[in-house]
C-alpha cells in the first residue's frame, strides 16, 4: 500500500519538474511559477507523513542537476520551505484557498530570497527586482494548484 502511495505522489511531483523544465518564450521565462515547490509545499500540507524534508531535499538535487545550477541550493531552499510548511501543516490547513495562497506567497518569497542570497554568495549574483515575479504567480496558481492536487488525492485515496 505505502508504495502506490509513493509512486502517485512521485507522479504529480514527475510532472511539476516538467512543468519546470519544459522550455517557455524569453518573454515568459521570468514570470514561471515554481511548479515544483508549490507541488511540494501541497504535499507536505495535504499528507505530510508521506513527504518530509529528504524528499524535498532529493527533489532539489534533481532540479539542480537539471538546471545547471550550483549543487544544493534548491535542496537547501527546498528543504527549508518545507520544514516551515511541514511543522505548521495543521494551522495552514485551517485556513481559505485564499489565506493558503497569501501564506503560500511569504514562503516563495523566502524560498527566491534564500536562493538569490546563496547564488549571491556562490557565483556572484545582483538583485533584479524581476526576480520576484515567480512569487506573485505561484501565489496566483496556488488555488488551482490546490483543487486539482486534491481532486487528484481523494480520486486516487491517498491517505
Amino acid at each position: 500500500m505505502n508504495s502506490r502511495y509513493f509512486l502517485l505522489i512521485a507522479v504529480s511531483i514527475f510532472f511539476a519538474l516538467i512543468m519546470a523544465l519544459m522550455p517557455l518564450p524569453f518573454s515568459f521565462e521570468p514570470f514561471r511559477p515554481d511548479w515544483v515547490l508549490l507541488v511540494l509545499m501541497y504535499w507536505s500540507l495535504a499528507v505530510p507523513h508521506r513527504l518530509n524534508i529528504g524528499t524535498a531535499w532529493v527533489v532539489g538535487l534533481l532540479i539542480d542537476l537539471a538546471t545547471g545550477s550550483p549543487l544544493g541550493v534548491n535542496s537547501l531552499t527546498y528543504s527549508i520551505c518545507i520544514f516551515v510548511t511541514a511543522s505548521n501543516f495543521q494551522k495552514i490547513r485551517n485556513f481559505s484557498i485564499w489565506q493558503q495562497a497569501i501564506l503560500v506567497g511569504l514562503f516563495l518569497t523566502l524560498y527566491h530570497l534564500m536562493q538569490f542570497w546563496l547564488n549571491h554568495f556562490l557565483m556572484d549574483v545582483y538583485f533584479n527586482p524581476q526576480y520576484l515575479w515567480p512569487v506573485v504567480t505561484g501565489m496566483l496558481s496556488w488555488p488551482w494548484i490546490f483543487l486539482l492536487l486534491r481532486k487528484y488525492r481523494r480520486h486516487f485515496r491517498i491517505r
